[in-house]
């Protein structure tokens, strides 16, 4: 049974996730609260294996919220909710710890994805989320080294060039299959051949990596020339 903490000022929002986690046979929610400090008081008390946390709260926002549950509860995965999150607001959730990123208008079920997504899984980004966080790479310090080494992204296909452009866009295989015309199974192969190329593990973490080589800025120029 995965326990699921609420952190949600909006009540009306707060008892409907309450009422629709409830009502999963793997889930229960521990509670629903409406600041981080009665969040993080809960959080002692029921240690909860998932926090899904509105991003903006009164007083101490959810960004300050991850950092303190994090803190007291490493194995504890915090989930934010985002409506109007600027790039830079996601660059300091992810430093404070973030598990993944829901936008606020997301169906339900991609919201209990991410709530029974692996605690030692890839960082789960909800698609229209993932362009922001991109976009917003160029906050990061410039020093920090490209994962796993490096990769090979000199070996990218032409292809593979114009499937990581549009995982940049935040695009999953099934609408890269889509958007190129071709099956889910041959985008999926493209994804896996892409992140083996750049040494990484999750399709996020081959964005990142091709954002901090410059692919990305490579690529939109090209597109632009074409």
């Amino acid at each position: 049974m995965i326990r699921i903490l609420v952190v949600e000022d909006q009540q009306a929002m707060a008892g409907a996730l309450e009422i629709a986690i409830g009502a999963q046979p793997d889930l229960v929610c521990v509670g629903a609260v409406g600041t981080v400090d009665e969040a993080v008081a809960l959080a002692a008390e029921q240690r909860p294996d998932a926090v899904l946390m509105d991003i903006h709260l009164p007083g101490a926002d959810g960004i300050e919220g991850t950092r303190r549950i994090r803190a007291e509860h490493p194995r504890t995965r915090v989930l934010l909710l985002t409506a109007d999150a600027t790039p830079r607001q996601l660059v300091a959730a992810t430093s404070a710890g973030a598990a993944g990123f829901i936008a606020k208008d997301s169906a339900f079920p991609a919201v209990l994805a991410a709530i029974r997504a692996p605690a030692e899984g890839p960082m789960y980004v909800e698609g229209s989320t993932l362009g922001l966080l991109v976009s917003a790479l160029d906050f990061l310090h410039a020093d920090a080294a490209p994962p796993r080494g490096g990769g090979d992204r000199s070996r990218l296909t032409a292809r593979e060039r114009e499937v990581l452009q549009l995982m940049g866009q935040g695009l999953g295989p099934r609408a890269i299959a889509e958007r190129l015309v071709v099956s889910p199974h041959t985008a999926r192969g493209h994804v896996k051949r892409i992140m083996a190329k750049l040494g990484a593990h999750s399709q996020l973490e081959a964005v990142v990596a091709a954002a901090r080589f410059g692919l990305l800025r490579e690529l939109s120029r090209e597109s632009q020339e074409r």
